[in-house]
């Protein structure tokens, strides 16, 4: 009774701002906010204030977060963020009106919240979608409150006004639709068509799907996307470009065994299956954990996680990439699978062996050297 009713206080206190300080945060905490929100869209600091007057103003938007076939790993990444932390997304934001993994109703009560919202709140919800949806023998595959997930994914998109996908399974259909697929999962967009955010990732970085939130309410619409539905200040530019091994790679230091020296001297990671030349993220600059860390710098190679088929495509995830899709380093996200993949990875082998040879070389002079 306690939690409904402070629900409800948070509720009446109205915009998104007034939530806030009816918390306890401070402008100066909220402006910090919005400038890190700006920071992670790519926008520049004279747009703070736009940003600032956008929540100031509008109430939180109603969310239903729907799950099918995934691991619940992209909730449990939002709920393990901390700027914004999971209370502050749920009570200041957004009102998350139906969520499987932390809601309190459950059972029929549950199902009545998602019912209630799509009708009473229809066309003025947002609706985030985890996992998979399976489509073979007509989708039974995935039931949830005795609905196959396919005929809820569908109704719940007719209403919203803006449809969001998170995690690679909900986007490109992950783990459920590798091979051989035998349920023939399929991403959200395969479903229900039209446009649908993609905010790939395994799992997501909830950064990025704050920062997308934030965007749609200051302009009321989504951020620019790529071909893909990513949105393009998350996923425009090259992991391999914003590394911080990529000096190594230039300089033909590559990690041969895990372990090795050049493995504790934080190498280049490319021999050992590193799929960051061919992946679009900014892993590298917001990172994880409050930007304390992430995979690569951690000294795991990029797994491509936010791309189309990885769990096929990138495999054997720790052998050297024999292919590199894209026409160059500095490409576009738009502009893969143009037909030039065989020179482009010609040109990253040969690159790679030059500059390895040309180490060789030195080591060789050097050593002759010190005979003499």
């Amino acid at each position: 009774m306690q939690i409904v009713q402070f629900l409800e206080e948070v509720r009446m206190a109205g915009s998104i701002y007034h939530h806030l300080l009816s918390r306890g945060v401070t402008r100066r905490d909220f402006l910090k906010f919005c400038s890190a929100t700006a920071a992670t869209l790519g926008l520049s600091s004279s747009m703070v204030p736009q940003i600032a007057e956008a929540l100031e103003k509008k109430e939180r938007p109603s969310v239903v977060w729907l799950h099918f076939q995934e691991c619940t790993g992209d909730s449990e990444s939002v709920l393990r963020a901390s700027k914004p932390s999971i209370a502050k997304v749920i009570l200041d934001i957004v009102s998350l009106d139906y969520h499987e993994t932390i809601m309190a109703p459950s059972g029929h009560a549950a199902e009545k919240s998602l019912h209630d919202t799509i009708t009473k709140k229809k066309g003025k919800y947002i609706a985030v979608y985890e996992g998979a949806v399976p489509t073979k023998d007509g989708g039974i595959y995935c039931f949830v409150g005795g609905k196959k997930s396919i005929d809820t994914c569908k109704e719940v998109a007719a209403g919203a006004m803006a449809n969001i996908a998170v995690g690679n399974c909900a986007c490109f259909g992950g783990v459920p639709a590798a091979k051989p697929n035998p349920t023939e999962a399929k991403g959200i967009r395969d479903i229900i068509g039209g446009t649908v955010l993609n905010i790939p990732g395994c799992p997501m970085n909830p950064e990025n799907f704050t920062a997308v939130v934030v965007h749609f309410l200051t302009f009321g619409s989504l951020p620019a996307l790529d071909s893909l539905g990513r949105p393009l200040f998350a996923y425009g530019k090259l992991i391999h470009n914003n590394c911080e091994r990529r000096p190594h790679f230039d300089q033909g230091q590559f990690v041969r065994q895990w372990g090795d020296q050049g493995h504790r001297l934080g190498w280049c990671l490319y021999e050992m299956g590193c799929k960051g030349p061919m992946a679009f993220q900014n892993c590298p600059t917001i990172r994880w954990n409050e930007g304390t860390s992430w995979p690569v710098q951690a000294g795991h190679p990029c797994i491509a996680c936010a791309t189309p088929d990885n769990w096929d495509a990138a495999y054997p995830f720790y052998q050297r990439m024999k292919a590199v899709p894209g026409v160059g380093w500095q490409a576009n996200a738009d502009k893969i699978g143009l037909g030039v993949a065989a020179a482009t990875a010609a040109a990253v082998a040969a690159h790679g062996a030059i500059r390895a040879a040309k180490r060789r070389k030195e080591c060789s002079k050097s050593e002759d050297e010190g005979h003499e």
